[in-house]
């Protein structure tokens, strides 16, 4: 039995803009013992299902300001929250979470819901793994919105910016979540920067927020690499769905150059919106971005 933490649900009381309840499944086959949190927002019989996946070190609370403007027209919205963070629940040994874990946990999570039709919405951690569902289930994705991520193929070196991002989580175990977002997001209230802090109540629940910067794959061997690699080639050369790129410019680990390198890697990707105030938790802009993509998806 995997030992976790639950956060209370007080934690979540009176969230700015945030007006969705809580969903939760749990029974994810390989994950009997925990609980994952998501929102379900928007017509359960909706003929498309935009799947917001998130990164390190946020959770469904970063796709507020784009869930309105998919339900608004007429969209299921399904964001969930990767295990260790959000409202799931947060395995307490950080050896626990790995690529492998994290990416079944998704598959496992699309498949329980029976998602088709899907565009995926993902950043960074939300690419990184998300970008690596389509191709193992081709007939459920059929539109890809891409802001600010990567692939971890493990055969291009790591950019300074990342190292550099990477250094400095590890040199605090105990990350504030909420004042790095303040300082990523300057117009964040202080009431949204403690939304971000909600998921922890202190530093026993932060294992995956410690863990995400050290699972990116750092060489060809590395875990997650080869199914990296396995799809940029299918994203390249099989994929046959649609897709609209977001950038935050001002990012420095995940932006524009990176993002250039992984629109190629797209069949037929077109040339991407750039969002010259936007850093690299895209979503804090998401307004705009959401409406451009319903725009390509939907003219």
């Amino acid at each position: 039995m995997t030992e976790f933490l639950r956060t209370p649900d007080a934690r979540f009381e009176a969230l700015p803009d945030f007006p969705f309840p809580p969903h939760y499944l749990d029974a994810l086959p390989g994950f009997d013992s925990l609980r994952m949190h998501y929102v379900d927002a928007g017509p359960p019989d909706a003929a498309t299902t935009f799947l917001c996946v998130h990164g390190e070190p946020t959770w469904a609370f970063l796709f507020r300001r784009m869930i309105p403007v998919f339900t608004a027209a007429g969209h299921r919205v399904v964001a969930p929250d990767m295990f260790g963070f959000g409202r799931s629940d947060k395995p307490v040994d950080d050896a626990w979470y790995t690529f492998e874990r994290h990416r079944d946990s998704l598959l496992a999570f699309v498949d329980a819901l029976d998602l088709r039709d899907v565009c995926l919405v993902c950043q960074d951690w939300g690419g990184l793994l998300g970008l690596t569902l389509p191709m193992a289930r081709p007939e459920r994705f059929t539109r890809l919105l891409v802001m600010n991520t990567t692939l971890g193929t493990g055969d291009v070196p790591l950019t300074e910016g990342f190292l550099a991002w990477r250094a400095w989580t590890a040199a605090r175990p105990d990350m504030e979540v909420g004042k790095l977002l303040g300082r990523a997001c300057r117009h964040l209230s202080p009431g949204e920067q403690a939304a971000y802090d909600a998921p922890f109540p202190d530093g026993r629940y932060k294992a995956g927020v410690r863990r995400f910067p050290e699972l990116v794959p750092d060489g060809p061997d590395a875990p997650g690499a080869a199914v990296s690699r396995q799809a940029r080639d299918w994203l390249s050369n099989s994929w046959q769905g649609e897709s609209f790129f977001a950038v935050g410019m001002t990012d420095p680990v995940l932006g524009a150059p990176v993002m250039a390198a992984l629109r190629a890697m797209v069949r037929g990707a077109p040339l991407p919106l750039e969002m010259p105030e936007a850093g690299h938790f895209v979503q804090e802009w998401g307004e705009p971005v959401a409406r451009a993509a319903l725009a390509r998806f939907f003219p």
